[in-house]
């Protein structure tokens, strides 16, 4: 017998989806030849600095977060951290991405799962 998922269970379960999928598309990246490379010898055109490893730090919480709180966080403000953090990520993801196909692959994927996010926040009526 199947028991049916509630809609926090549901949420959650997409970004834990979400943060394996960003977790192996870093992992094939790093794997990729020459790629280590650069990023030791600071040939990319962003310099990378403490503030702006900061910033992904707390980009990168913000999924792993949302594993926690869209189990125990009331209704209201769940729907609104669902969505919200759906729209950042979705940037996060487009913006800092690589230029590999399994990157596209990991993202569109990612993506997806957070479009699903929003839509079943969307439509969650009160529990």
């Amino acid at each position: 017998m199947t028991k049916k998922m509630t809609i926090r269970e549901t949420l959650s379960t997409l970004w834990i989806v979400v943060m394996f999928t960003m977790i192996f598309a870093d992992i094939l990246t790093f794997i990729t030849p020459g790629v280590i490379k650069q990023i030791v010898e600071v040939s990319t055109d962003v310099k990378t600095t403490q503030p702006l490893l900061l910033i992904f730090a707390f980009l990168l919480e913000l999924p792993i977060a949302m594993i926690f709180l869209s189990r125990i966080l009331k209704y209201k403000i769940n729907r609104i951290l669902n969505i919200v953090v759906s729209v950042i990520t979705i940037l996060f993801v487009i913006g800092g991405g690589s230029p590999y196909l399994h990157y596209y692959f990991f993202a569109t994927v990612e993506v997806i799962c957070m479009i699903a996010i929003i839509i079943f926040s969307i439509r969650w009526n009160e529990d």
